[in-house]
C-alpha cells in the first residue's frame, strides 16, 4: 500500500459516506450506468446498517480523499454452518491505479473475514477484466472447478 494511505471503514453516519458515496458513483458511470450522486448517498447509507461493509483507502491529508474502495458482504456458509464474505466492489480511482490501491484493499477484506472466522473470501469479476483477473490470482484466488453462475432478472435493464 502507498505510505501516504490508511484504510477505513464506512458507516452511515460518518464524515467518509459523502467522499465513499461520490468514489461509488465513480464507479458505478465507470461500468455505464448514469450517475446519481444523491441516490448514491442515500443506497449506501440503507447497505451499510446491515451484512454489507465498505473500506476506503484514503490519503493522510486532512482533507483525506478515497483512493479506492471495497465493499463486501457476510454470508452464510449453509452446509459448514459457517459464514464466507463475498467480495462486491472493488474500485480505485483513475489517477490511483497501479500503485498497490486495490491490493492494499483486498489484503484488508481478507484480513477482515479471517479475523471474523469466515471459511472463505468469494468474488466474481467479468471474462475481459484481465487487470483485476491478475490481481485475484496474485492474491491466491482461484476459479471455481464446476460452479456456474446463474442469475434471474427481476427488472429490465439487467
Amino acid at each position: 500500500m502507498p505510505a501516504t494511505c490508511r484504510i477505513v471503514a464506512v458507516s452511515p453516519g460518518s464524515a467518509l459516506l459523502a467522499p465513499a458515496a461520490a468514489l461509488f458513483d465513480d464507479y458505478r458511470v465507470h461500468y455505464g450506468h448514469p450517475a446519481d450522486p444523491d441516490g448514491t448517498v442515500a443506497w449506501l447509507a440503507r447497505q451499510l446498517t446491515g451484512a454489507f461493509r465498505m473500506f476506503v483507502a484514503l490519503r493522510d491529508t486532512p482533507a483525506g480523499q478515497p483512493l479506492g474502495l471495497i465493499s463486501v458482504v457476510e454470508l452464510p456458509a449453509s452446509l459448514r454452518l459457517g459464514t464466507f464474505w463475498s467480495v462486491r466492489d472493488l474500485y480505485v480511482a483513475a489517477a490511483h491505479r497501479r500503485g498497490g490501491v486495490a491490493r492494499a484493499l483486498l489484503g484488508h477484506a481478507v484480513a477482515g473475514a479471517r479475523a471474523a472466522g469466515a471459511l472463505r473470501v468469494s468474488l466474481q469479476t467479468e471474462p475481459g477484466n484481465t487487470s483485476a483477473q491478475a490481481l485475484y490470482a496474485a492474491a491466491g484466488f482461484r476459479p471455481v472447478p464446476d460452479l456456474d453462475l446463474l442469475s434471474l432478472p427481476l427488472t429490465t435493464g439487467l
